[in-house]
């Protein structure tokens, strides 16, 4: 932007101090004519000339008029083609006739256009032959070449009109502004180089970045193939361990039932042979419940009681199908509201609690567990203890590692007890808003 300003500026100034020196010298030419008239030596002029020329006041309105002309076509921006090609001949020949006026004695024009076409013209191929051209015109608009061939009428021949001191002064005066004009075009010309190279140097400069950037897109695409590659392999992990518990929920939990049932009616089979059977048929729909858990765990469906009710039916349900399968005395007490939770959250509370009363038949042999639900602050407590034979030493298996990995997405905690049978103790934090939108 401050490069823009600066060769815009320079430019600015340009035009102005060639209108200067145009109408400068355009005076001089038609105050010395008209002098020559009103002191009736204009036939000694017109014999030195050889020839009539222009009409005095004609001097400095058209050279003034071809001038202004030709700043108002350098206005004209963003041309292409045959367009540009014609704009930038117009302003050399307005330059050529301006000079061919004044006698030849004044050609910086052509600088001023050399300017404005290297300033405008951006790419450097289509800028070159139109330099080429202006330089060529601008070494024909010589006075020394052009008078060789025309008859011409020099700015010298008009000075004579003015004493020696005075004729000094004002070609002094029309030499240091043209050099002034060549300076001028010059530090121009210096500027715009400067600019251009540091642009060039900006160009390359974001080339370099932009390499160091693919390079680091290339080495973030590497990483990223590393990491789906990885991500792959932790999905298949997960995928294999939720399998792994869901079968070990649903088949382990079917099959202590099982097992229960079936010491049950060997006790009871040369005793109550009718109480055996209704036994025998409760370890049947155990067994085949397990079988569908099974199926609709591999699938990862929800379990099918909390598809057929809300979670405190599904709790009650597997309390009742255990009590049945098992004849274990389940106590079960629930204060807490449980229709505050979402999907994901119900599975992990039913599974804790089918897993703990899993574990407390399987493993512990007990008789008697008793559960409770409630709500203390924020947090839900499921508290399950039983009568088994407990574990001093407890080495934790498939079942409590997986309900502490349930648990860990919840930002949950457990807590278990082996010395007086076996206590769990779950904590589940209650997301805020999630019961007042269901009091809603």
């Amino acid at each position: 932007m401050e490069e823009s300003r600066s060769s815009d500026f320079i430019l600015v100034i340009m035009k102005n101090l060639n209108m200067l020196i145009i109408m400068y010298i355009s005076i001089i030419m038609a105050y010395s004519l008209s002098g020559y008239i009103q002191e009736s030596s204009a036939s000694e002029f017109l014999t030195k000339i050889g020839r009539m020329p222009i009409t005095a006041w004609k001097i400095p309105v058209v050279s003034g008029g071809l001038y202004i002309s030709c700043i108002l076509v350098m206005f004209v921006r963003n041309v292409n083609g045959c367009l540009l090609a014609v704009k930038v001949c117009f302003e050399i020949g307005v330059s050529f006739f301006i000079s061919y006026i004044l006698g030849f004695s004044y050609n910086g024009i052509l600088l001023l256009i050399l300017a404005d076409t290297m300033r405008y013209i951006p790419k450097p191929e289509r800028k070159f032959p139109f330099v080429i051209l202006v330089c060529v015109f601008y070494i024909l608009s010589d006075y020394n070449l052009m008078s060789a061939y025309n008859e011409i009428i020099s700015l010298d021949t008009y000075m004579e009109y003015f004493q020696n001191d005075v004729r000094s002064i004002l070609l002094g005066i029309k030499n240091t502004v043209s050099s002034i004009n060549t300076f001028i075009f010059l530090i121009y010309t210096i500027l715009l180089v400067h600019f251009q190279f540091n642009e060039k140097e900006r160009i390359l400069s974001l080339n370099n970045q932009l390499n160091i950037k693919n390079d680091e897109l290339c080495n973030a695409n590497i990483q990223l193939e590393k990491y789906a590659k990885e991500s792959e392999k932790m999905a298949e992990t997960k995928e294999r361990n939720r399998l792994a518990r869901e079968i070990h929920d649903t088949l382990g939990h079917a099959l202590a039932g099982i097992t229960t049932g079936i010491e049950a009616c060997i006790a009871l089979m040369d005793v109550a042979p009718e109480a055996t059977k209704e036994q025998l048929k409760a370890i049947s729909d155990v067994a085949r419940q397990g079988m569908t858990d099974v199926r609709r765990s591999v699938k990862a469906l929800r379990p099918e009681v909390l598809e057929k009710f809300d979670l405190e039916k599904g709790l009650i349900s597997i309390v009742n199908e255990m009590r049945i399968a098992t004849s274990a005395e389940i106590e079960y007490n629930c204060t807490a509201r449980l229709n505050c939770f979402n999907e994901d959250e119900e599975d992990i509370i039913y599974r804790i609690v089918q897993e703990s009363i899993t574990n407390s038949i399987r493993h512990g042999q007990a008789k008697r567990i008793q559960i409770n639900i409630s709500r203390e602050y924020n947090l839900l407590k499921i508290y399950i203890k039983d009568n088994g034979i407990g574990c001093k030493n407890i080495e934790k298996g498939f079942g409590l590692h997986h309900m502490e990995e349930r648990l860990a997405m919840l930002q949950g905690s457990l807590c278990y007890n082996g010395k007086d049978g076996f206590t769990i103790e779950a904590q589940i934090p209650i997301r805020w808003g999630r019961e007042e939108e269901n009091n809603d």
